[in-house]
Order: C-alpha cells, then sequence, then structure tokens
C-alpha cells in the first residue's frame, strides 16, 4: 500500500482508525472500506489488505472478502494524498446551510464541481478552498485542502449538493448516501406528454458501448437483481411524478434510489421523454419535436436558445445530520432560467390553443 515516490523514498503515510457501528453486517470488507474512507476504492482497499496495511482487531486481515461485523475496529495504514493542485478562489457560494460539520451550497448551472482538464478554475472546490481556509481559520485541526464532496451534480446541472467539513462527517453522510438513506429530489423539463402519471424505472446502467464518455441502459433489471448487480450493468432505479404538462413538454418530479453517473438523464432518454436542452442524451434532437403541429418546431428551437443546458435541478435534499442524526432537509426553487422557460412553454401552449 505504502508506494515510493519518484525519488525511491516512501511516500508519507498515516494511520486510518475506522470503528463498524453496531447493527452494520454482512458487507465485504472491500466494499465497507472504499466507501467510508475518503478518496478511496476497490482496488486500492484491495491492494492494501494483500501489503499488510489492513488491521482487524489488531491482527493483519489476510481476505478481502471477510463480512464486516459491529463493532470491529479497522486500522489502515494508507498514503497521503498528494497536494491538491488546485488554488483557493474568491468565488461566491449561495450557501443554503453551514455548520462545524457540514455545508450545503445551492450550485449554480455551468459551475464544474472539481478541477480537471480543461476546467483548472472557477470550479467548486476552488470556491470551497477559499472559503473553507477562512472558516478554519479558527478551526486548526481540519483539513483545507481536501474539501470533503460527498456526490456531485454535473456541470449543467444546478441544486443542492453537501460538502464534509471532516472526515468523521464525510465518513457518515457518505455511508448515508450508500444506504440510499439520504433522498435527492430533482425537477426536470422533459419532452413530450407522459402517458401515466407516475412510473418506476429500474435498470442496469453501464458505459455506453461506442461512446465511453456516455452512460446507457445496459437491459432492464427485474426485482430479483437488487440483491445482484450483474449483466455488465449496475443497479439504477429512479421513480418520477409529472407536475405539469405543456404542449409537448412536461415537468416532472424525480427521486432517486440510487445515484449512478447521468441516471436521470439516461432514464429519462430510455422511457422516451429526454432531458429538455441534454445535448448529449437527445435533449435537443429534432426527432422529440412535434410534427403534427405547424410552427411549433420554430418555437421550440427558439425555447431551446433561451435553455442552452439540460433542464435538471436538484431541488431537496434529505439527511440526517452526521453528528446530531436529527434528519434536515433543505429545499431551493427552480432556477430563473427554468422558470422563464416554464413561463414561455405555458404561453406557447396557450396561443396554440386560442388557435384552435
Amino acid at each position: 500500500m505504502i508506494a515510493p515516490d519518484e525519488s525511491g523514498a516512501e511516500s508519507p503515510k498515516h494511520l486510518v482508525e475506522i470503528t463498524v457501528p453496531k447493527g452494520e453486517h454482512s458487507e465485504r470488507v472491500d466494499h465497507y472500506l472504499a466507501r467510508v474512507i475518503a478518496h478511496s476504492s476497490r482496488s486500492k482497499v484491495q491492494s492494501a489488505i494483500a501489503a499488510g496495511a489492513v488491521l482487524l482487531n489488531g491482527k493483519p486481515l489476510e481476505r478481502a472478502s471477510y463480512k464486516v461485523r459491529g463493532g470491529d475496529l479497522f486500522q489502515i495504514t494508507i498514503p497521503r494524498p498528494p497536494p491538491m493542485h488546485a488554488e483557493a478562489e474568491n468565488i461566491p457560494l449561495d450557501i443554503v446551510f453551514e455548520d462545524d460539520a457540514l455545508i450545503i451550497i445551492n450550485k449554480p448551472a455551468g459551475m464544474v464541481v472539481h478541477p480537471a482538464h480543461g476546467s483548472r478554475s472557477g470550479t467548486l472546490v476552488n470556491a470551497l478552498l477559499h472559503h473553507i481556509r477562512e472558516f478554519r481559520s479558527d478551526h486548526p485541526n481540519s483539513d483545507p485542502e481536501r474539501p470533503g464532496i460527498v456526490h456531485r451534480l454535473d456541470k449543467d446541472t444546478s441544486g443542492l449538493l453537501v460538502v464534509a467539513k471532516t472526515e468523521e462527517a464525510h465518513r457518515n453522510l457518505a455511508r448515508q448516501f450508500f444506504h440510499h438513506t439520504a433522498q435527492r429530489i430533482y425537477n426536470a423539463i422533459v419532452w413530450g406528454n407522459f402517458k401515466e402519471r407516475a412510473g418506476h424505472i429500474e435498470t442496469l446502467l453501464g458505459r455506453h458501448p461506442r461512446d465511453r464518455k456516455k452512460f446507457a441502459v445496459i437491459n432492464e433489471a427485474p426485482l430479483y437483481l437488487k440483491e445482484k448487480e450483474g449483466g455488465g450493468g449496475k443497479l439504477a432505479i429512479t421513480d418520477y411524478v409529472v407536475l405539469e404538462e405543456f404542449l409537448g413538454f412536461s415537468l416532472v418530479e424525480l427521486r432517486l434510489q440510487t445515484g449512478r453517473t447521468h441516471q436521470i438523464r439516461v432514464h429519462m432518454q430510455h422511457v422516451g421523454h429526454p432531458v429538455f436542452g441534454d445535448p448529449v442524451y437527445g435533449g435537443i434532437a429534432m426527432n422529440v419535436m412535434r410534427q403534427d403541429i405547424p410552427q411549433w418546431k420554430s418555437k421550440a428551437e427558439h425555447l431551446l436558445a433561451q435553455l442552452p443546458r439540460q433542464a435538471l435541478h436538484a431541488r431537496t435534499l434529505r439527511l440526517h445530520h452526521p453528528m446530531t442524526d436529527e434528519l434536515m432537509e433543505w429545499s431551493v426553487p427552480l432556477p430563473e432560467d427554468m422558470q422563464r422557460v416554464i413561463e414561455e412553454m405555458k404561453a406557447i401552449a396557450l396561443s396554440f390553443d386560442g388557435n384552435a
């Protein structure tokens, strides 16, 4: 687990101790530790076990298949992550809630969460490094270089995102998201009108067979696959309710039971109602437009020009506070660009009704 750097010296390392809470059991240790240790993965955990860097109740753990039990004490020697190259930037944040353990942020559309090639600055991490650095002047035991983002939103998706301020809070929140006890509710404008006012989508999602930057439905996932993610993909479950219908469009509420990458966007395309404005999953395709209404196509193209992003917003976040266990909920309204397009959709529908 402790790898030498390019000079041949050992990388800096530190000890992480984790006690399994009572009531948790039967999960493979590589799954469990990858979930509760920030910036980890199953392969890293498995390598650490093979290298003897994981102790279980004071003795080296020998098997990655070991099933954890409540009360188990794990001691893991891991390399310290390399320092982040992101620079702190004084970028305003829409902070909905903040205390010593976490921050709830209303992320605007267009903001990237993590720095990456082509997005070195202006990201949420850049903003957090500035904000948390000021906060940590009174909290010297915190780590200002690793803002603990627990989950992500796509660049052009707006809405609520939780950030952990401490490693303990990060582990707790990651556990809630893994067990789906943290609830996320989204709103989306989608193409078309539904036959049913509510629905349940359950599939396996995986990498697109021809475009590795995209995801796709591998196949339908019947209920028996909930305990066995097979078929080359991961189980993905989305529930939807139609809130409003316009001429050729719908405003829907979506509840995630799982949290796969691009899940909502792929699922909406899969059921024939791609998210409006989504350039990757059919949201700007001409073939989803109504062909039976004169001039409707030009009006739809006008609407697309008003909202050059996917019309997806993380409206509500509900979770247990990682320190007090209090159930907390935050909601934010639709952003102005989505509200404006909805009003135009209503006006267009009225104009067609008046000409009927």
